[in-house]
């Protein structure tokens, strides 16, 4: 099973938090990272400071309402990028509305899961979404 480097870019502490403890397993070597909104996203792919040691993401969890530069414009920018436009983007949030599930996969996101309310459905989605991109996916080769 390979070890994956996940981005979560969320503005939410709390659920930042729950998504790093539901992949906090033993036996998955996966490393979390995370950044609070779109600007230090992109910071972080372009290694910009403080995020000169970044490691490129294999899987970015892009949350889309958030201050400053929010998951709509983040993807629009990483999709549009040809150094990240081939990072797997799984939109996570708490919208179910047409108008940004569209808007979502129109700027190339990989997936649009909507963030349960309960925090056992909320833990088994993140590991689904995990064991999907560890175990059945075929990523690009790390850069």
């Amino acid at each position: 099973m390979r070890s994956l480097e996940i981005l979560v870019v969320d503005d939410d502490d709390a659920d930042a938090f729950m998504i790093t403890e539901a992949l906090d397993d033993s036996e998955r070597q996966t490393t979390v990272n995370r950044v609070a909104d779109g600007r230090e996203a992109l910071d972080y792919l372009r290694r910009s400071a403080p995020y000169e040691q970044a490691h490129r993401p294999d899987l970015i969890l892009l949350d889309l309402n958030m201050p400053r530069m929010d998951g709509r414009e983040t993807l629009a920018a990483i999709k549009s990028d040809d150094e990240f436009k081939a990072i797997p983007v799984v939109i996570l949030t708490t919208s179910g509305a047409a108008p940004d599930i569209e808007a979502s996969y129109q700027h190339r996101a990989n997936a649009y899961v909507t963030k349960p309310f309960t925090l056992d459905d909320f833990e088994t989605t993140v590991r689904t979404i995990d064991r999907f991109y560890r175990e059945v996916a075929v990523l690009p080769p790390p850069r």
